[in-house]
């Protein structure tokens, strides 16, 4: 369960990484790619903040979280410089990729093909019986 203050670290900085990434995404001249930060959370010692992205072109997802990766020190001194009458200390910053539209796409797609388990109850694991 987050706090409050948790939550309002992780909106800080939510909004001001979303600025930060496309601002470079911007600046490099690369047309065709979206990144937008879905979640982050704060970890309750406020030390580390995991930073969930959604990176469309998908193909590219996994190339651009290497580059971010490889520029966590950059980004998280720009964040430091545009956070630092709210914050004492930035939370060191740690990238995933945010699945969470791709597990929503497959569950929809699984309900509208055949293999809807609503309808067709053999592609369900039968319960044990106690």
């Amino acid at each position: 369960m987050e706090t409050n203050r948790q939550k309002k670290i992780g909106g800080v900085i939510q909004k001001d990484l979303v600025d930060i990434l496309q601002g470079e995404v911007r600046k490099n001249g690369v047309s065709n790619l979206v990144i937008s930060v879905s979640k982050v959370s704060v970890t309750t010692d406020l030390s580390v903040a995991t930073v969930y992205l959604s990176i469309f072109p998908q193909e590219k997802a996994q190339e651009t979280l290497n580059g971010i990766k490889s520029n966590t020190t950059l980004i998280k001194h720009d964040l430091a410089q545009r956070v630092r009458k709210q914050l004492r200390r930035v939370p060191n910053l740690v990238f995933f990729i945010d699945d969470s539209l791709d597990y929503i796409e497959k569950i929809d797609n699984a309900l509208k093909n055949q293999e809807n388990p609503i309808e067709n109850r053999d592609l369900l694991e039968k319960r044990r019986q106690f």
